[in-house]
Formats: C-alpha cells, sequence, structure tokens
C-alpha cells in the first residue's frame, strides 16, 4: 500500500502475519517554545501510524537548523521535546539526520507494525455508518492567533497541550472495535480528509454541524478575520463538493476547511456501535470524542452538512 491513493502511511507485508507501516513528517514551528514545538511535532509524526491502525515501534529525527542565527540550545530543547514524547509512546529513537537551513524544521520518521489484515485505509466506508472525531476543531485558526500576538496565554497552553496529545489512547479503544475506515485531521481540515474518504467510494457523507467539537475561542479570532490561508486553499479545493445547510453559518465553515497540526482521528464504525465507542474513548480519557455524522448513500460523492 503506498501511492496508489492518499492514504495515511504506507504499508508493507513481511510475512503473512506481519506488515511495517511507514510515515513521514516535518514542520517549521507551530508555537514558539522549542521543547513544545519537539513534543507537538512528535505527536503529529506518530498519528499516521495510529490512524493505519498500527502501533508504532521505532522513529529517526529530521532536523533543518538555522546554526548561524539560532543557539544549539534551541535544537536540544526540541530534539529533547521530541524525545520524551516517544519514551511516552513507547517508540524508540534510533538515529536521524540533520542539515543546516536558514529555516528552522524538525519531525521524524516513523515505523510501525500491523498485522496485514488489521490495517485501516481511509477507505472501506459503508452505508449507515458513524463518523466519531477525537479531538476538537480550529488550531490552524488559534495557530494564527498566536503569530499574530492576539492569543492569551490561557488558549496557548490549552492548544498547545492539545497537539501535542497522542493519539494512541484513541487508537487503543478503536482497536477493539471492527472500524472500517479511519484517518486523522491535519492539513486539509476535517472537509478536506472526508473529501479523501469518498473518492471514488460512491457514497456520501452528512455532518451535523453542531455535533462537532471546536475549539470556542477559534469561532472567535475567525469572527475577527484571523482565518489561515491553508483554510482558503482547503475551501476551494473541495467546495464543489460540499453543500452547507442554511443553518451552518460562515465561521463554522471555516473552522471546518481549517488546517490542524496534530489533530484527532476520524473513525468510521457500524452505527450501532458508535454510541458504544464514544463512551469508551470517553472512559479512556479522550473527553471530546463525539458522533459528528454518518454515511449515507444515494446522494454520490457528496459533504452534507447541516
Amino acid at each position: 500500500m503506498g501511492l496508489d491513493r492518499a492514504d495515511d502511511a504506507g504499508v508493507y507485508r513481511v510475512t503473512d502475519d506481519i506488515a511495517i507501516i511507514q510515515t513521514v513528517d516535518f514542520f517549521t514551528p507551530i508555537v514558539d517554545d522549542p521543547y513544545w514545538f519537539g513534543q507537538i511535532a512528535a505527536a503529529n509524526a506518530l498519528s499516521d501510524v495510529y490512524a493505519m491502525g498500527g502501533v508504532p515501534k521505532t522513529a529517526m529525527n529530521l532536523v533543518a537548523f538555522p546554526l548561524k542565527e539560532m543557539e544549539i540550545a534551541v535544537l536540544r530543547q526540541i530534539i529533547q521535546g521530541g524525545l520524551d514524547k516517544l519514551r511516552e509512546a513507547g517508540v524508540a529513537l534510533i538515529g536521524g539526520h540533520s542539515v543546516e537551513d536558514s529555516e528552522l524544521k524538525y519531525g521524524l520518521s516513523v515505523t510501525g507494525f500491523i498485522h496485514p489484515d488489521r490495517v485501516l485505509t481511509k477507505g472501506g466506508l459503508q452505508d449507515g455508518d458513524r463518523l466519531i472525531l477525537t479531538k476538537p476543531l480550529g488550531t490552524g485558526i488559534i495557530n494564527t492567533a498566536i503569530k499574530g500576538g492576539l492569543a492569551s496565554e490561557e488558549i496557548i497552553d490549552t492548544v498547545t497541550r492539545l497537539m501535542a496529545t497522542l493519539n494512541r489512547e484513541a487508537a487503543d479503544v478503536m482497536s477493539l472495535y471492527q472500524v472500517h475506515a479511519c484517518t486523522d485531521i491535519t492539513g486539509f481540515g476535517l472537509i478536506g480528509h472526508l473529501a479523501e474518504m469518498i473518492v471514488d467510494a460512491g457514497i456520501g457523507i452528512r455532518l451535523k454541524s453542531e455535533r462537532i467539537p471546536i475549539i470556542p475561542e477559534a469561532l472567535a479570532y475567525a469572527r475577527i478575520g484571523l482565518v489561515p490561508a491553508g483554510a482558503y486553499n482547503n475551501r476551494e479545493f473541495r467546495e464543489s463538493i460540499t453543500e452547507f445547510g442554511p443553518s451552518v453559518d460562515r465561521l463554522t465553515q471555516d473552522v471546518l476547511f481549517d488546517p490542524q497540526t496534530s489533530g484527532g482521528l476520524l473513525i468510521c464504525v457500524d452505527g450501532e456501535k458508535s454510541d458504544e465507542l464514544v463512551h469508551d474513548l470517553k472512559q479512556k480519557g479522550v473527553e471530546k470524542a463525539a458522533v459528528i455524522g454518518e454515511v449515507i448513500s444515494g446522494i454520490g460523492e457528496k459533504i452534507l452538512v447541516d
């Protein structure tokens, strides 16, 4: 499984019982604190393995660092943040590579294990399935407010910890159910990643906007125009297959297209099991987990938002 479709990671069968999952992700700083940046980057890189249903096992650092402009102590804090997050996840750091660059970047290449028969992809949706989201939306908008110096210390701390939270607990609970499809919500926003799930599936999705968990401050910042360029790009790309009901205001629409960093899992499961799965997620500390919509036939490959 690799370049044939836009799944979250590559999968290579080693034996009848073992496959490896491989993924890589890195980016420029999301927050000012280097230690927390390392934590967020690591959580984000690990997330693709969780989204495929696997268990991450090893990782390698990827570093681009402006050595002439920044103290090496900054890099040490970034790497320590990443290492601490890997330890939390039970993942071994086994190496990496660094280059000198004018722009700071950090991330990881991650390898995980899975049984070949238990690989989760973005496809596999079935009519009547329910969609569960495990983290609230709005980190892209709030990060824009942070960069503009308009975010409070309280919301900076809240969103930083949210982005640094592993999707491990959600993945562990999900593994106990017959999940049909899964992905994680990152740069393409909720609508963008939903669109990838229905492409060539001959099936559509209906979302209930009032059920979608949203960080309240994201709506407030969107109201004053702090919407990242990526959200407009996501809207332009997927607007043609998305229909909003009259009750869904523009601010909510902005959040649904908002590019996320280290977002939650989007889990597709049989409708009869969805409430039970949400209950179990909350019992394991995934407090914002919610059923946000359903898979429906008869509308083509469309996303309807009420």
